[in-house]
């Protein structure tokens, strides 16, 4: 007897309504729930928003080692989680480099910094720049840079795509964005835990040794990706060259973690190389 598929899992999360897609080099090869339906996606907003700024950094607007932030910060360090920033509030709690602070702060500042260098507000600039060339007409960011995207699964599947083979960045701006920045740094991923190191790119969190961790237990160290305090994720392992988006709508707490990284295993067993 054939095996359910992985997103089958879904059915039985304690959440009220969850879609999810897997996605390969290929295109989508998995779907489950309304993948048309349209929910807050948090956190997930922030990489989105590091892919604009990137498409920034290509066409000159932007410069990654720009002052931006506190004194000794740059656009880089505040993409990283390395400004010292705190989670929220404007007063350091690091000098830049020294510690992983997880920042919402930081990234308001990142999205002002755009929106200066642009010329545009954020959200047209991420707009024109990533959603409208990609297709993603159901996503929109309705405030802050940090937190306040709205999306469908459907549009997630359209970036997992472009991040799996991009045509809006060069592969060499989107492998530096996903590979970590400042190494080294110890820090805390808001949800999970401390980790020492806890290595992040430019936007986008990376697993590195992290354990327990949100992603698969045996999938690359180089996967990456953000989860959302909404009940959502988005992660890419660049090995299996396998992605995987889930939203739900419940709030993320610790029903999450462990049905995330147990779907996340079964999809790499089943679509993995």
């Amino acid at each position: 007897m054939a095996s359910a598929p992985p997103l089958a899992a879904l059915d039985r999360w304690p959440v009220g309504t969850a879609a999810g897609a897997v996605v390969t080099a290929a295109g989508p090869v998995e779907a489950s729930g309304p993948t048309g339906w349209r929910t807050r996606i948090a956190s997930v907003t922030k990489p989105l928003v590091a892919y604009a700024c990137l498409v920034a950094v290509e066409e000159g607007s932007l410069d990654l080692e720009a002052p931006a932030g506190p004194p000794g910060s740059t656009v880089r360090h505040l993409l990283a989680h390395a400004s010292g920033l705190p989670f929220d509030g404007s007063v350091p709690v690091a000098p830049p480099g020294r510690r992983r602070v997880y920042s919402n702060t930081g990234f308001d500042v990142l999205g002002a910094e755009l929106a200066a260098r642009t010329g545009m507000p954020a959200d047209r600039y991420l707009a024109e720049a990533v959603l409208e060339p990609l297709g993603m007409g159901a996503t929109a960011l309705l405030g802050s840079v940090a937190k306040d995207g709205w999306s469908t699964v459907d549009d997630l599947v359209a970036f997992a795509t472009e991040l799996l083979a991009p045509t809006l960045l060069a592969p060499g701006t989107l492998a530096d964005a996903v590979t970590e920045q400042f190494p080294g740094l110890a820090g805390v991923v808001p949800g999970l835990g401390s980790f020492d190191p806890n290595p992040w790119g430019l936007g986008f969190e990376i697993k590195g040794a992290k354990s327990p961790h949100w992603t698969a237990p045996g999938g690359s160290p180089r996967t990456y990706g953000h989860f959302g305090g909404s009940g959502t994720f988005l992660w890419v392992d660049p090995d299996a060259r396998v992605a995987c988006v889930v939203l739900t709508d419940r709030e993320f707490g610790d029903w999450a973690p462990p049905r995330w990284a147990a779907l996340s295993a079964e999809v790499l067993v089943s679509h993995g190389p």
